[in-house]
């Protein structure tokens, strides 16, 4: 059974028809991601499926009681609230029976009549076993693996209000609730906006065990790889649907091209045969053939003639290197990456040494100093300590993440005139073949949107002639069809790329070693993407900490109006040590719960007063601690 089927949906606005006839349904646990050129009409298909729009025609059959989460593009969570506080109303049933089972453990430990016990304990016992059914004991774990996740810093965000935290961090939050509310379905826009590749792989694998079904519109292609089932492609105002991952729907959609061109050439060629017999022959001996040949035809091309299948217009991109580089481009030497305001570096790179044609990705988390690195080798920062040297004859391309290189108050054709004087037509026509044509040339740079503004870029780098391209996130903002020609294009480039992006499908593609920062430390790997993958997954783990809770420690000495005095360092210290012990003492109030849950089960009085002063006397040392950590966080 369909948790969702819409049936012949149309949808205009004015004299414009965004799409027409459509018809589509999402079962039980399916999984797909919806594709197709910017302007298709994917978000108002969104809206029209969840009931933000009401189609033009057509209708929209939505299982009885089901519930619906959506992230909108553009969402953000907002408050007064804290991060971890605006997570908790998810779960204000199973809070509601924690407090009832604490008070109940309260009352037991204090009961002396053995008869009302006996009735505690029963109640206690029915009322337990339903939390422990809807995951009572581990809601909390479920917000902290959510928001970890997702790139959220227990220590630094977990307390922070809503109204101080980022665009990017609101959205984020926004999409941790929805994950956490486990809707029957759950219709995501552009989910992967805002996320680093740790969090876009950690969300993978949450989409991956998802129960309910899953709607999506993504630009990201590995993603779409690792998560969806099914393919919806939307263009032209027509739906196709494909079977399987995005890779398979590329096999797929090319074939299906060729059939319907083939098919369309052949009918084309029987079109050509019979008007030309028709012509030869309508006046001759034969005409009377000819006359039925030529009623037969105006019937097929009234009601059986098909169209030529239709291509969406792409951007036409070569980028040349004007002269060849040296064989060795870039060299770095004891290279220490930082602000010398901050005096702090932020990571220390070991000695490298990029080849000509050679395709390196700097991958990392958000924060920990790719820009900063780009910026290092194109000397518009000076290193904290070590250098990085340029070989022989190198010229760089740059393409900035923000377009910070793109002067707002020009027209798209002043920035190409900028880069290279050129006759108006030849700029004209050069700007088409980035899909700026006509008047479109004439627009302020300030009124272009992300894509737009990022095939600005693409054009005037294309024009540099360089043989070292640094690209910081060119696939932003990009469309998919978009995309796969940059890819294709940076694939035949004879010169050298640093590449730094969260784009995983590119990545995957292109690059012949990988550059990884986290954490201040940064590991050269070289080898293709894949095979880093697999490196990085047999590295040990971590053993997880002892689940028995540790002694309580001693206050930290030195302090003033209750207020800590400590060293940055000794601070940081003291937290992970509060943290770790914060996570013991959790573990063990599960642990004493389970027992707590067994001695009601056998009737054990005695067993259970011991278990409920054990319970209070853990949950005692866990306030303590966690009073700790919010003062040491203030």
């Amino acid at each position: 059974m369909s948790v969702l089927t819409a049936s012949r949906l149309a949808k205009s606005f004015g004299a414009l028809d965004v799409f027409d006839n459509i018809s589509v349904d999402i079962p039980h646990g399916a999984k797909i991601a919806l594709v197709g050129p910017n302007g298709a009409g994917k978000s108002t298909l969104l809206h029209i499926l969840i009931g933000r729009e009401a189609p033009t025609e057509g209708a929209v059959a939505r299982m009885r009681g089901l519930s619906i989460g959506f992230l909108p593009q553009n969402a953000e969570l907002d408050g007064q609230a804290a991060l971890w506080d605006e997570m908790l109303p998810v779960f204000d049933d199973l809070r509601a029976q924690e407090a009832e089972l604490q008070a109940l453990e309260a009352a037991m430990s204090a009961c002396r009549d053995d008869g009302e016990l006996e009735a505690l304990i029963k109640k206690y016992g029915a009322l337990q076993a339903r939390f422990e059914a809807e995951g009572g004991y581990d809601y909390e774990l479920r917000i902290r693996q959510v928001l970890e996740g997702l790139g959220f810093d227990r220590a630094t965000d977990f307390n922070r209000p809503i109204y101080q935290l980022s665009g990017g961090q609101k959205t984020r939050a926004y999409l941790a609730r929805l994950l956490l509310e486990s809707p029957d379905l759950l219709v995501l826009d552009e989910p992967t906006n805002h996320l680093d590749i740790r969090a876009v792989e950690w969300l993978e694998g949450f989409l991956s065990k998802w129960d309910g079904a899953l709607l999506m519109v993504s630009h990201d292609r590995y993603f779409m790889d690792r998560v969806a089932g099914v393919i919806w492609e939307l263009n032209w105002g027509q739906m196709e649907v494909y079977r399987g991952n995005y890779s398979h729907y590329l096999t797929q959609r090319e074939a299906r091209h060729a059939r319907l061109l083939a098919e369309y050439e052949a009918q084309q060629e029987f079109i050509a045969k019979e008007e030309d017999y028709i012509r030869r022959n309508i006046a001759g001996q034969n005409t009377r053939q000819a006359q039925g040949r030529r009623k037969r035809l105006e019937r097929f091309l009234r009601d059986e003639v098909i169209t030529r299948p239709r291509t969406t217009p792409e951007i036409r991109l070569r980028l040349d290197a004007e002269y060849r580089s040296g064989e060795k481009v870039l060299m770095t030497e004891g290279l220490v990456v930082g602000y010398h305001d901050d005096k702090v570096p932020l990571f220390k790179a070991p000695d490298i040494t990029l080849y000509r044609r050679e395709i390196a990705a700097l991958i990392g988390p958000n924060g920990v100093g790719k820009t900063t690195f780009i910026k290092t080798i194109l000397g518009n920062l000076a290193p904290l300590a070590g250098e990085a040297r340029l070989g022989a004859s190198v010229k760089i391309g740059y393409f900035a993440q923000g377009h910070e290189d793109l002067n707002h108050h020009n027209t798209v054709l002043d920035e190409i005139l900028a880069v290279e004087h050129m006759p108006l037509s030849r700029a004209r026509n050069y700007l088409a073949t980035f899909l700026f044509q006509g008047d479109d040339v004439f627009q302020p740079i300030s009124t272009l949107s992300g894509g737009e503004q990022g095939r600005v870029a693409l054009a005037k780098l294309a024009l540099g002639g360089a043989n070292l391209l640094l690209l910081d996130e060119p696939t932003n903002h990009l469309d998919i069809p978009s995309q796969e020609i940059l890819q294709a294009v940076l694939g035949d480039f004879a010169g050298t790329i640093i590449l730094v992006t969260h784009d995983r499908y590119l990545i995957d593609a292109l690059a012949t070693q990988i550059w990884a920062l986290d954490e201040g430390e940064m590991v050269v790997f070289e080898g293709p993407y894949k095979e880093y993958l697999q490196t990085r997954s047999a590295r040990p783990k971590p053993q997880a900490p002892d689940s028995k809770p540790a002694p309580p420690k001693p206050a930290p000495e030195g302090k003033s109006n209750g207020q800590p005095r400590l060293s940055a360092y000794a601070r940081r210290k003291r937290l992970e040590e509060v943290e770790r012990a914060i996570e013991r003492l959790e573990v063990r109030l599960v642990e004493l719960s389970g027992d707590l849950r067994q001695a009601s089960e056998d009737s054990d009085v005695d067993r259970v007063r011991e278990l409920g002063e054990a319970y209070a006397g853990v949950q005692a040392a866990l306030e303590a601690q966690l009073a700790e950590w919010e003062s040491l966080l203030e």
